[in-house]
């Protein structure tokens, strides 16, 4: 009789091998400037350079004035709700514009219409304050911030509801 040795269930695939496989997640930027870019072929530098400018100027024709493009992205109502939680490595941001969650380098933003529920959950023990963000296709992003003090956490829980009481809208349906 032949027995394997080891596991028989398959690796799992996902956000914990591939950061890609969640959307809203950004990479870093790159510290690289163009002056360190590597050598280019002269002809097909002289090429990207023509296109990068054509692609300049026609941004410059379709970009509206620098005025309106702040109060388009930035409607915030004067004194409106704001949330913010952070350790030293996570950080949450709620406010007009959705809910923004960091850890270490890697970013995830959510629009109000995108979040399908917000949950909180602190632990039994410890000071660890989870806050996790639905979306309405059925996948949940949380984040533990470390309070510091377990004292925190119902303020951060009345300043969060404050938030997605004047933001959140739930479908009446």
């Amino acid at each position: 009789m032949e027995q394997r040795i080891g596991s028989s269930s398959q690796p799992l695939e996902g956000a914990g091998f591939d950061p890609a496989f969640i959307p809203g997640l950004t990479s870093p930027a790159s510290g690289r400037t163009k002056d360190e870019e590597p050598e280019k072929e002269p002809e097909v530098a002289e090429a990207e350079d023509a296109e990068e400018t054509e692609e300049a100027e026609g941004a410059e024709e379709a970009a509206p004035e620098p005025e309106e493009d702040a109060a388009e992205e930035d409607p915030a109502p004067e004194g409106g709700p704001v949330f913010e939680a952070s350790d030293r490595r996570a950080k949450l941001v709620a406010d007009h514009r959705g809910v923004r969650l960091s850890l270490d380098d890697q970013e995830c933003e959510f629009r109000w219409d995108e979040i399908g529920a917000v949950e909180t959950e602190t632990a039994r023990f410890g000071k660890r304050y989870t806050v996790t963000v639905h979306t309405p296709d059925r996948r949940w992003y949380p984040i533990e911030i470390e309070a510091p003090a377990r004292s925190r956490f119902t303020e951060w829980d009345s300043q969060l509801d404050a938030v997605l009481d004047a933001y959140f809208e739930e479908d009446a349906g």
